[in-house]
């Protein structure tokens, strides 16, 4: 029969919402993921809380806003003490594991602190987001002058290098690089390089490797009872922009789309926004002829992640696991590609904010949902909300901040849904902050949107920004200092006042519990501001009356 046992939760790196087919794009074809598309629910109006890896992912691990895990940026640590997917799901009977990248910075100062061993049960859970690891690799393997940028062993360096291939670095050399003619290193760090092949055969590169270890882990959890959550995180197709053949030659300039952009946007534009176009990245990415090169091979990188979405939904399927598992699929964040003069990440434009999510749910309950789409208001940290309430618990709201989207995947639409959403981004230690002159405190940006209107309030002093989705969708006319919107602005103003107010931090006791406690303390022996006793039940005074035992006085 039917029914929700397990969740498979698919996360790709840097994969853009639009760059689907399902999502109308009109050249990249993803049938798989298509196809569970047409299994579950497509999120239209779905919005990570902060448009760079780390901080999203600590904000879908732990089901809360950046304003409240405090992870703020790639490297910050995610303090001890903070909940995680893990923690919830072990709670209520269901195990949780990862396959990839979580991006996630273990506090260790706090796990000395606290006496904390890394190498015991607690301590790695507590080091890896509350997974249990099967394989952590984040992807993130090149070597500057001053060292690695990832200090950790990378596992599937090791695996290229039991294939046979001789580098220190496969990654770097073989993954993420071509070969010239004259057999030099073609390092896709170089975008001139993107459309070569990588130098590694197809089943070897990370996305493959990937699903196989994945399903490797599955075919062990075949006959288990006890439920699970798998988290199979893609390092694709976040750069570097290079991919092995035969895919590095599917797409071509004349499949890539015009980029989104208005010289009206550098005219006057926003102090901050300005200092993001002036980077090099994004300098890079204004050039056509960067476009032509790095677009065909985001588009290829996208279309191996759908191969083996593929490869994956075989496995299931002749497995029996797609009627018991819930399967998620949906990305850390977006991806400018020279929209809006913009490469990389880190502001709040639809293309780097707004993302991918497909949800199948194999109950019979969703089958009246099955190949819609909803156009609600939908977070990232709802995903959190969303399993636990899988398990068939409760979700513990004075911790977990989204909301369960099960109503929605059941064809239902609860009357008091969010009417906006929420997302932060932290721009310390860039050279932005530098350029700005802004303290560190100051570097933050908060989004407050719903479907017709985007607020961007900076920190430090700066105007805020405003566009109008519905009049000017693309984004182009910063409304943000116009006078004929002052009601606009205080209604966005509002509504970020309305969020900073939440009750964020009491997280060990819910209001269940505080209800459960209120008025106790009366019979556990305080009584305050008394006169003669007649104001409360006689039972409460049976301590304070009596005959003494002996005078003292």
């Amino acid at each position: 029969m039917r029914k929700t046992k397990n969740i498979l939760f698919v996360m790709f790196d840097q994969l853009r919402w639009d760059y689907l087919s399902c999502a109308g794009h009109p050249h990249l074809h993803t049938p798989n993921i298509d196809r569970v598309a047409q299994m579950g629910v497509r999120f239209s109006r779905a919005y990570v809380q902060s448009p760079i890896c780390g901080s999203s992912r600590m904000s879908f691990y732990t089901g809360r806003y950046v304003h409240s895990h405090g992870a703020q940026r790639n490297n910050y640590p995610l303090k001890v003490g903070e909940q995680t997917l893990g923690d919830h799901l072990r709670a209520n009977g269901m195990d949780a594991y990862l396959v990839g990248k979580t991006h996630m910075e273990a506090d260790e100062k706090g796990m000395e602190r606290l006496g904390i061993q890394p190498d015991s049960i607690i301590g790695a859970r507590v080091s890896e987001c509350g997974f249990d690891v099967v394989v952590r690799d984040d992807g993130l393997w090149p070597e500057g002058p001053d060292g690695f940028y990832d200090e950790r062993r990378s596992p599937y360096n090791e695996y290229l290098k039991s294939k046979g291939y001789p580098s220190a670095n496969p990654w770097h050399e073989n993954a993420n690089a071509g070969v010239t003619e004259a057999d030099d290193i073609a390092s896709g760090w170089l975008m001139e390089n993107a459309l070569m092949p990588a130098n590694v055969r197809e089943q070897d590169s990370e996305t493959p490797w990937l699903t196989r270890e994945c399903i490797d882990f599955l075919k062990g959890k075949e006959g288990v009872d006890r439920p699970w959550m798998v988290h199979l995180s893609y390092i694709k197709p976040h750069w570097p922009y290079i991919v092995p053949a035969p895919y590095n030659d599917m797409y071509g300039g004349n499949q890539v789309l015009p980029p989104v952009r208005s010289e009206v946007e550098r005219e006057n534009a926003h102090p901050i926004y300005s200092a993001y176009m002036d980077t090099v990245i994004a300098k890079s990415f204004s050039r056509d002829e960067v476009r032509r090169e790095v677009v065909p091979a985001y588009m290829a990188l996208i279309k191996q992640c759908d191969d083996q979405i593929g490869v994956l939904l075989d496995y299931l399927e002749e497995s029996g696991r797609l009627d018991d598992t819930m399967i998620v699929l949906t990305s850390d964040h977006g991806d400018y590609l020279g929209d809006h003069w913009l490469g990389e990440k880190n502001f709040f434009h639809e293309c780097a904010v707004k993302i991918p999510m497909i949800v199948y749910d194999p109950s019979p309950e969703a089958d009246a949902a099955r190949g819609t789409v909803c156009d609600e208001l939908v977070e990232a940290i709802d995903l959190a909300a969303t399993f636990v309430e899988v398990t068939g618990a409760k979700v513990p709201d004075h911790v977990i901040e989204g909301r369960s989207l099960l109503p929605f995947l059941r064809g239902q639409t609860p009357a008091d849904w969010r009417d906006y959403i929420i997302s932060e981004f932290d721009y310390t230690a860039t050279p932005m902050m530098t350029r700005l002159g802004v303290a560190p405190r100051d570097a933050r940006l908060f989004m407050v949107a719903d479907k017709r209107w985007k607020l961007v309030h900076p920190e430090g002093g700066f105007a805020p920004m405003l566009f109008d989705m519905q009049n000017d969708p693309e984004e182009f006319h910063d409304l943000g200092q116009s006078p004929e919107h002052e009601a606009v602005l205080d209604q966005m103003y509002d509504r970020l006042g309305h969020w900073a107010r939440r009750l964020s931090q009491r997280t060990t006791l819910s209001d269940d519990e505080v209800r459960a406690m209120t008025g106790k303390s009366v019979r556990k022996g305080i009584l305050l501001g008394l006169y003669d006793g007649s104001e409360v039940e006689p039972e409460l005074l049976v301590r304070l009356k009596g005959k003494a035992q002996a005078r003292y006085v």
